[in-house]
């Protein structure tokens, strides 16, 4: 129906018949001259209805609302001096409608498309209309392009693109499962994958060597700005590799994917452990956009007069003493401000927020009357601050203090704007621990149970201390992708199984058709994971996941287009063998 789209034509298609179809963005009436903005996914081009070059045409044009769907044929022209319009990329010519045909016509609009400002449960009810946005259009085609890059990347690279099932087994990775019930197997039910990871090793045995996928994976998880329970990785595994081939792998497909947006990766990626990016910046996922690195002072208040702060001093393997110098703090934050502050650190468990300010006058705050004269004098050789500044401090259990204090981080570079928010700063975290305590003290795997660990720092008697081989690729402050070496022998799966007290039964229960693979020749073997949705929207500046992806749930998982989750037909549920019971209401 069109012989160009509206923002193809230029200065060199000046006196040719056109014919475009698409959207109207615009109209205005200029004394008898009708001018319309037609809009198509190119862009938009100035269509001019006058009746003096068609009657037709300019009464049809008379007819013409906005977001009418109508056919154009015309001539185009240059606009001429003064009437050029630089903001559009068509701005220097025009076409001369010589016949208009309305295809089909539009009810008045529930917000202006492009609208930032309407509520987001309205632009999702009506997302059809909110993916006209030109911007969301830019989102979408460069999502496209993204991915079309990663393919021919593993394409170049010798990876083989193979689908897994979407109906498979629920096992035991981390979040709960989607369950999907079988009507042939009565009471029996499929699992949506919340990853590849099974499918993708069992490949490895199977001697793929190399493999890719762009996946859809499935959590039952609550939600966030950058979580949503359906979601898209590209999802890589390996044989016979070590964790540098990984991320060496990995490094070339990010690189060409952000050059798809114009962002050069610096390569390679910096690399910090994960005990490093934990006491200097409280988060596994620290934003290295800016410094502000917390410094260890639990030695300053070990003989300190305070009998809490010497008791937390006594435990360094327990507790944590942080100080965080902030430069030019001090005249930042007001006394109100500080309070804030503070009340912000509480949320997560800080008993107060103690801090130093640098003054002309030399250094003011209550937690200097706690400290000798020779701590304070070692603490402020270690931090060397200058007038203006603020040290911020977190004293208490290892775990609560590094978090709260992260945080604290977090929010001060964002209240005093300490990072250019268009800059990109990778960084991988690596030698995460192998295990973590649950609420009863007793190990559970930090990754997932399939992880390789470090066999030269096995020990089970301090299972936290046991490393595994794994990283985490981290930009701005997001992981973005993770992933590991993988266990292929099966005396260390026993040790880990042993030492997750999943026995012999239970782990054939859960993971029996991996564990039989794994006998049959297994390969040394490793991969990553890639949160696709994540990385554009960070390519795209916006800090909602839901913003990237084409028809998004909403934060209670609920898809306001369509209604789902919905109820169905008491006959569906009968063929299932599924009855359903109803929570009760606060009245019953």
């Amino acid at each position: 129906m069109r012989s160009h789209y509206c923002a193809e034509l230029n200065e060199l298609n000046v006196g040719e018949e056109v014919e475009l179809v698409g959207w109207v963005n615009s109209h205005r009436d200029h004394g008898g001259v009708i001018f319309i903005d037609l809009r198509d996914r190119s862009g938009i081009i100035q269509i001019v209805a006058d009746p003096a070059d068609s009657k037709k045409a300019h009464e049809v044009a008379e007819q013409v609302k906005d977001e009418y769907v109508i056919k154009v044929k015309g001539k185009v022209r240059l606009r001429g001096e003064g009437l050029e319009n630089p903001k559009l990329k068509t701005g220097k010519i025009e076409v001369v409608a010589d016949e208009i045909v309305i295809e089909n016509k539009s009810e008045v609009l529930p917000f202006q498309i492009g609208d930032k400002s309407v509520n987001e449960e309205l632009r999702l009810k009506y997302r059809y209309l909110d993916l006209r946005d030109p911007d969301m259009l830019e989102t979408f085609i460069l999502r496209s392009k993204v991915v079309k890059a990663i393919r021919d990347y593993f394409d170049k690279e010798g990876f083989i693109d193979v689908e897994t099932p979407v109906l498979t087994k629920s096992t035991p990775e981390g979040a709960r499962d989607y369950l999907v019930p079988s009507r042939i197997h009565p009471g029996e039910f499929y699992a949506l994958p919340q990853s590849p990871q099974l499918f993708k090793q069992i490949l490895m045995v199977a001697g793929f060597d190399k493999y890719y996928q762009i996946a859809k994976c499935f959590r039952d998880e609550d939600l966030r700005a950058d979580r949503q329970p359906e979601f898209t990785q590209v999802d890589v595994e390996m044989s016979f590799v070590e964790q540098d081939d990984v991320i060496k792998t990995i490094e070339g497909m990010v690189k060409e994917a952000f050059a798809v947006a114009g962002i050069d990766v610096k390569t390679p990626i910096k690399r910090i452990s994960y005990h490093d990016a934990m006491e200097k910046y409280g988060s596994d996922k620290p934003d290295l956009r800016y410094d502000l690195a917390m410094v260890d002072v639990i030695d300053e208040f070990v003989d300190s007069n305070n009998e809490i702060f010497a008791e937390i001093a006594k435990d360094k393997k327990n507790n944590r003493f942080k100080a965080l110098k902030v430069p030019g703090g001090d005249k930042f934050y007001s006394r109100k401000m500080l309070k804030e502050l503070e009340n912000f650190v509480r949320k997560f468990g800080a008993k107060g927020l103690a801090y130093i300010q640098v003054k002309e006058e030399g250094l003011k705050g209550p937690i200097l009357k706690f400290m000798s004269e020779e701590s304070l004098k070692r603490m402020i050789n270690k931090l060397k601050p200058e007038v203006g500044d603020i040290i911020f401090f977190g004293a208490g259990d290892k775990k609560t203090v590094l978090d709260y204090m992260g945080r604290l981080r977090a929010k001060i570079a964002k209240d005093m704007n300490l990072y250019d928010p268009k800059a990109y700063e990778f960084v991988w975290v690596v030698d995460f621990p192998m295990f973590e305590k649950d609420e009863n003290g007793n190990p559970t795997p930090l990754h997932h149970p399939f992880t390789m660990p470090n066999m030269e720092t096995w020990d089970e008697e301090n299972f936290e201390d046991i490393k595994s081989i794994a990283y985490d690729l981290v930009l701005n402050g997001y992981e973005i992708g993770g992933g590991s070496i993988r266990i292929h022998k099966e005396e260390i799966q026993e040790k880990v199984f042993k030492l997750l007290g999943i026995d012999e039964m239970d782990a054939r229960e859960k993971f029996g058709f991996l564990l039989d693979a794994l006998k049959f020749g297994a390969p040394p073997h490793g991969g990553f994971a890639l949160g696709l949705d994540r990385v554009i929207m960070l390519m795209r500046h916006t800090d909602n996941i839901r913003d990237v992806i084409a028809f998004p749930k909403t934060q209670k998982a609920q898809c306001l287009l369509t209604g789902a989750p919905g109820e169905v037909e008491k006959e569906q549920l009968k063929e299932l063998h599924i009855r359903v019971k109803k929570p009760k209401t606060e009245n019953e």
